[in-house]
């Protein structure tokens, strides 16, 4: 019943309960109708947030993923940074690491995020390099030193009651690996990197480990030490019949320019039987297409392709690396390596790798100045055997 109904009936002789139950019924009515409308409302605003929290989610995220969301604000500062140079979100950015806190600073360029760091890393250690086969260490000073006993410890049978004599001392030499600095300067279209459809870190991690695995695989055999790793073919060599330390031994292949399945099995066995265990071949294409020609006595080829995807070809047992940095087979070159390289040559590098943003240089395009620290040299002199394609 409405008010005015309400104030028409008090006008007709009701007794005060009656009005009192009449106002009292018309209270209850009214505030059904309110609870009525505010749930009505409640509902909607329910179904409203519901609605945006499922715009929000994301298909990929599960509850579980915390060591995901880790790297999360470094990467979405670093893209920012790349696409825009804007880089107040890598500033003072802390980094966690095992044990030690990590500041990122803008001194010589921003510390890439961990997500395209590993992809360049990743594409590194996957390509035909002697990166691949040789001992890698991460360094946080300027080189890597690497002791080397390269003597025998003397020893000797003894008796309870005999008298115990002196025995000869190894050698150890300390080689020492300064890291040098390898960069790479792709460059980009501002109009591209607005496009915010455009993966901006995946291209640079491709462009970047493009050019680093190039530059760090020629360094790795032909380098010459002067800012750059020192090459394995740059050190001296001398016939194996008079080796010592400090020098790679040659074994001739007895031709010149060519090669036979003799000298093969020649310098396999000049290498230690220590080193042979887990030894490689190295070479380059035009080499491997001459060697899988040779044939054993029997008529059974020394060469083995592999019997599955990404299984690496062998010769007499061994994998093979294809190098192209190797020397062809021409007179006088030692075209073919083979040897420990996980203990023969080490790879020294320091973890991070760092990209400085230069959009004044090459207008209207915006260049990306990467780089990282990297040595390598021989650290056991013993471990690697060549093949000159020699006569003597």
């Amino acid at each position: 019943m409405s008010k005015t109904a309400r104030e028409a009936r008090v006008g007709d002789g009701l007794s005060p309960a009656q009005e009192v139950a009449e106002a009292m019924m018309g209270f209850v009515n009214e505030f059904k109708g309110f609870q009525a409308e505010f749930q009505t409302k409640l509902q909607q605003t329910e179904e409203r947030l519901t609605m945006l929290d499922r715009k929000n989610m994301t298909a990929a995220r599960t509850p579980l993923a915390g060591a995901v969301e880790l790297g999360a604000p470094h990467q979405k500062a670093f893209n920012a940074y790349l696409r825009s140079g804007e880089d107040d979100g890598l500033r003072g950015l802390e980094l966690e690491g095992k044990s030690l806190s990590t500041a990122v600073n803008s001194d010589g360029g921003y510390l890439v995020d961990p997500t395209t760091s590993d992809r360049v890393q990743s594409v590194l250690n996957a390509t035909a390099s002697i990166r691949s086969i040789a001992s890698v260490v991460n360094v946080e000073a300027t080189s890597y030193d690497v002791l080397v006993d390269h003597g025998e410890v003397g020893t000797g049978w003894a008796t309870e009651t005999s008298t115990l004599t002196e025995t000869d001392t190894p050698s150890i030499d300390r080689i020492t690996i300064p890291l040098h600095e390898l960069s790479a300067l792709p460059k980009a279209s501002q109009r591209l990197l607005d496009d915010s459809a455009f993966d901006i870190e995946g291209w640079l991690a491709g462009r970047v480990a493009d050019k680093f695995a190039r530059a760090e695989a020629a360094a790795f055999i032909n380098g010459d030490g002067i800012d750059k790793p020192k090459g394995f073919l740059t050190h001296t060599s001398v016939d194996d019949s008079i080796w010592a330390w400090g020098n790679l031994g040659y074994v001739p292949t007895g031709e010149d320019g060519d090669v036979s399945a003799e000298a093969i099995i020649d310098v396999v066995y000049a290498l230690g039987a220590e080193y042979r265990a887990n030894a490689t071949f190295v070479m380059n294409s035009k080499t491997a297409g001459l060697v899988r020609k040779l044939k054993d006595n029997d008529g059974r080829f020394l060469w083995t392709d592999g019997l599955s995807a990404g299984q690496p070809a062998t010769l007499m047992g061994y994998a093979v690396l294809i190098a192209e940095d190797m020397p062809d087979a021409t007179t006088g070159a030692a075209a073919i390596a083979f040897g420990d390289f996980a203990a023969g040559y080490t790879v020294a590098e320091r973890p991070d790798l760092r990209v400085l943003r230069d959009p004044f240089s090459a207008k209207p395009h915006v260049l990306f100045y990467a780089t990282k620290r990297v040595g390598g040299d021989v650290s056991d002199f013993a471990a690697i055997k060549l093949l000159k394609f020699a006569t003597s």
